[in-house]
């Protein structure tokens, strides 16, 4: 019997998944388990497994592609077994059989496309009939009722999907007022997207040649662009610039590198010091470790930091959850295991989730300062920028001293100036006394 090979669903609040490469194709045979398809979500790619093994046929999605999770996009068939018609008299036959059967017990069995989907799209199981063998709940079953479907939502309750939910709580968007193109008319993360207002374009048009290259902006592109248009255009980022001396934090980290070596352990980077630091001063400022909640701020307990990581085809953000916990060296190895992983397209859902802060460090490239674009639901992001000699006056004297400058954008509905002015004081006071750290 053919096995429907389905859009899998990966994180809690995805909705759709974009086809990035098929490693087999029509008419390859494959081994349940074996990888047959990598798929990329909003935060990561991620190794689709064969669910049986056979014969790899009705592949219906292409490279680039996007469908909602739960959709079928190909089939593996038992050797000499034809594709499944949708329509054929043995499918309707059964769901003739099925409609005599309206009042058996919910116990009764649930495919697993079908049991996903229903999940993906907010269906109650108990309220569909079964078309299969013995009422077998299959996807068919579980579409028909998604286009019939009426929702009771309890007062004061949006039906909307949770993606929906977390970018109009991220946004600031009223949910009531957005209509839901989903079944139902369960709002979609989309309807969300497209009821912010777009950006206004002028201009006269650059035509294209046959040498332009055109790149769909799908995947994690097109998750760049969304969620960080929607937070420039939504969030009132306020920004603070110092300057930091940087001679105390070479010395400290020049030591903490000679015990490093003479242990065998992981070099400590300038990375896993500035994530240690600015957890550190975050534990005492904690509207900085906070995020916006529809009409609510949660403060985080825990510091988990956020690393931003440039990839030849976007921005990814790792993240080292529990820092104050841990000490720099173990910081070390997981910043350096992660950034591996991320350039390799091989992090996990739970590395890249949960982040309460974020850094942006463009100092190995050699940028003097920049501002950086907050992540929401998270309510700071800090821009860390190169270390370079600078002539700076010291007890009357012109000396020459390493200096870096760091740039805070933070939501200023959350965050009043006054309390961002002294997280960025108290930063600097642990970058020039790094000994604070064990204060």
């Amino acid at each position: 019997m053919a096995t429907e090979l389905i859009m899998p669903k990966v994180d809690m609040d995805q909705e759709t998944g974009t086809i990035s490469e098929w490693k087999k194709h029509n008419g390859d045979h494959v081994k349940e388990g074996e990888t047959i398809l990598v798929i990329e979500t909003a935060k990561v790619a991620i190794d689709v497994e064969a669910p049986a093994t056979g014969i790899l046929d009705g592949v219906s999605a292409q490279p680039g592609e996007v469908f909602p999770i739960g959709v079928v996009i190909g089939y593996i068939l038992e050797p000499g077994e034809a594709l499944p018609e949708k329509n054929a008299p043995e499918a309707q036959a059964a769901t003739q059989a099925a409609s005599n059967m309206a009042n058996l017990p919910v116990s009764v069995e649930v495919t697993p496309v079908a049991r996903k989907m229903a999940e993906a799209l907010g269906i109650d199981l108990s309220q569909v009939s079964g078309s299969g063998a013995l009422g077998k709940i299959t996807r068919t079953d579980v579409e028909q009722a998604a286009s019939k479907a009426t929702v009771n939502v309890p007062p004061g309750k949006v039906n909307a999907t949770p993606a929906a939910r977390r970018i109009a709580s991220e946004m600031g968007v009223d949910l009531t007022k957005i209509a839901g193109s989903g079944p139902a008319q369960r709002i979609q993360a989309a309807d969300v997207s497209a009821f912010v207002p777009k950006p206004i374009t002028g201009g006269i048009p650059v035509p294209m040649t046959e040498d332009d290259e055109v790149i769909p902006i799908v995947g994690m592109r097109a998750t760049i662009a969304q969620r960080l248009t929607m937070s420039y255009q939504t969030i009132p980022h306020i920004k603070f610039t110092t300057r930091i001396d940087m001679t105390a934090f070479n010395e400290a980290r020049k030591s903490m590198n000679t015990f490093a070596e003479k242990a065998g352990s992981d070099r400590i980077s300038a990375t896993a010091m500035f994530v240690k630091i600015v957890a550190s001063a975050l534990k005492q400022h904690p509207y900085l470790n906070a995020s916006m909640k529809e009409d609510r701020i949660v403060l985080h307990k825990n510091v988990n930091m956020g690393v931003a990581v440039a990839l030849d085809d976007g921005l990814i953000v790792p993240v080292v959850h529990d820092v104050t916990m841990k000490s720099i060296s173990r910081i070390a190895a997981e910043t350096n295991l992660l950034a591996e992983k991320a350039r390799k397209g091989e992090l996990q859902p739970n590395e890249v989730s949960g982040g309460t802060f974020t850094i942006s460090n463009l100092g190995p490239f050699g940028i003097e300062q920049f501002d950086a674009i907050i992540n929401p639901p998270q309510s700071a992001i800090l821009a860390i920028s190169t270390t370079q000699d600078e002539v700076v006056p010291v007890n009357g004297e012109v000396v020459i001293r390493p200096i870096m400058r760091i740039t805070l954008s933070a939501d200023h509905r959350i965050i009043d100036g006054a309390v961002a002015a002294k997280f960025i004081a108290d930063l600097k006071n642990i970058f020039e006394n790094p000994i604070l750290i064990l204060y």
